[in-house]
């Protein structure tokens, strides 16, 4: 089993700038990919990047070129820097984890570890 339990969301106003972090309990060939997704408002989860161990990171469209992810395998850690937030970027952001990378950024079902949780709220 492993547990990731993400830090660093809070509110900020557009343009600002947040660093998001995941720290798994252990790693494991089920920790091989990390991925960050957000559930914005009454939408359902999506992805926002992916990255496997000592990988190049995948990208939603959506969040190309404003946000950076990376890892620190030896840490067993995840991070996302948010740079350029909008308003639409307001959602919970989870942190995952899978033994294989899937195509794109992935689907929640493809992920089967999760933390719980952290809110990122821009304002206008």
């Amino acid at each position: 089993q492993v547990q990731l339990v993400e830090s660093g969301g809070g509110s900020v106003q557009a343009g600002g700038s947040l660093r998001l972090s995941c720290a798994a309990s252990r790693y494991t060939s089920s920790t091989n990919c990390m991925a960050w997704f957000r559930q914005r408002p009454g939408k359902e989860r999506e992805g926002v990047a992916r990255i496997a161990s000592y990988g190049i990171p995948t990208y939603a469209d959506s969040v190309m070129g404003r946000f950076t992810a990376s890892r620190d395998s030896s840490k067993n850690s995840l991070f996302l820097q948010m740079d350029s937030l909008k308003p639409e970027d307001t959602a919970i952001y989870y942190c995952a984890a899978a033994s294989i990378c899937p195509r794109g950024v992935g689907a929640p079902h493809d992920f089967n570890y999760w933390g719980q949780g952290t809110q990122v709220t821009v304002s206008s």
